[in-house]
């Protein structure tokens, strides 16, 4: 464990490599936390931050009950509702903080399958929060049934830009134990926790670098996996603003990013959102002027017609009807 910190350490001199250090993590004590959850089966589903504070608001939850209250509602708790092995796991991780009424803990857990992904604690209000929620799961059910659909032989290099807790990084290299899987993501954070849940998933074949879009790694990729932040956010949080209009920007500079860098017959799937106005999706149009007339063939699909519903308060989000969750499927014919 101490050789892989050291390996990745390196592989970011100069692009704020002390990220492990700076987020002040006791890398050891997470990993035996996901261990130990995961022999206890635990179980938690993220949920949006809307519905996520409707049910904490409820007086019943004002404080934690359980392992699941703690780690992933996110609520305050007194020592002994939970086992002194897990609440030593917390303390010697560096993830407790003492409250007026108790401790609350800095990181939540959730669930993807038999998986377990460590993560910021709600309320997600910093700028360096390291999301994972339902797009999460929709995106990399999307990874996983694209995988199941091709000769996964032929992949050799992989990466998931936008990595934020590096499950589609880690998910892709479980399934591709040949491939070189790669996460980038400019969030310190992200990167540090990326890489605790790789360690605890034994998912060796994966790294993750700091990297805007892929600026600082080489080389061509096979397949290009994206989940960009594609709101527009007041605040600008790095895991939630997209830019643009709409929040689309991100999301269209990442297929300029990919393009390039793709292999013959190599794949982009971006999963994204899309802000439709009197039934037009612009940010349809906006790719199909882009890649019409390439070497490529694409899919567009929407796969859920209605996320985030509370952003359409925004004054931004004005005149939309809607958000929409899609897939972009983007292969570049061989050469």
């Amino acid at each position: 464990m101490a050789e892989f910190l050291e390996i990745t350490r390196l592989e970011t001199a100069g692009l704020n490599s002390g990220f492990l250090e700076a987020a002040n993590y006791n890398v050891d004590a997470l990993v035996s936390l996901l261990a130990l959850l995961n022999k206890r089966h635990y179980v938690n589903h993220a949920i949006t931050p809307y519905s996520h504070a409707i049910v904490n608001a409820r007086p019943e939850n004002k404080m934690a009950k359980d392992s699941v209250g703690v780690l992933g509602w996110s609520r305050e708790f007194l020592p002994e509702v939970l086992n002194k092995e897990l609440f030593d796991l917390l303390l010697q991780a560096n993830v407790l903080q003492q409250t007026e009424n108790g401790w609350k803990c800095d990181i939540r857990v959730s669930n993807y399958n038999n998986q377990r992904f460590i993560h910021s604690a709600f309320p997600t209000n910093n700028a360096d929060s390291v999301f994972f929620g339902p797009d999460t799961y929709r995106f990399v059910r999307a990874i996983e049934q694209h995988l199941s659909s091709v000769h996964t032989q032929q992949f050799k290099r992989a990466v998931d830009i936008c990595s934020g807790s590096g499950i589609a990084a880690i998910i892709m290299g479980l399934a591709l134990p040949n491939c070189e899987v790669i996460g980038v993501d400019i969030n310190d954070k992200a990167l540090a926790l990326s890489r605790i849940n790789a360690l605890a998933a034994k998912a060796d074949n994966v790294r993750f670098v700091h990297s805007d879009l892929l600026k600082n790694v080489e080389g061509q990729f096979d397949l290009i996996v994206a989940n960009p932040p594609y709101l527009i956010d007041t605040l600008e949080r790095e895991y939630r603003h997209g830019g643009g209009e709409f929040g689309e920007q991100l999301s269209l500079d990442i297929i300029d990013a990919a393009l390039a860098r793709l292999t013959p017959n190599g794949t982009l799937l971006l999963y994204t959102g899309s802000a439709i106005v009197a039934g037009y999706d612009a940010f349809k149009a906006k790719v199909a002027a882009k890649l019409n007339g390439l070497n490529l063939t694409y899919t567009y699909e929407e796969i859920d017609p209605d996320v985030f519903g509370e952003e359409l308060f925004n004054p931004v989000y004005g005149v939309c009807d809607r958000l929409a969750a899609v897939v972009l499927t983007c292969q570049l014919n061989g050469q």
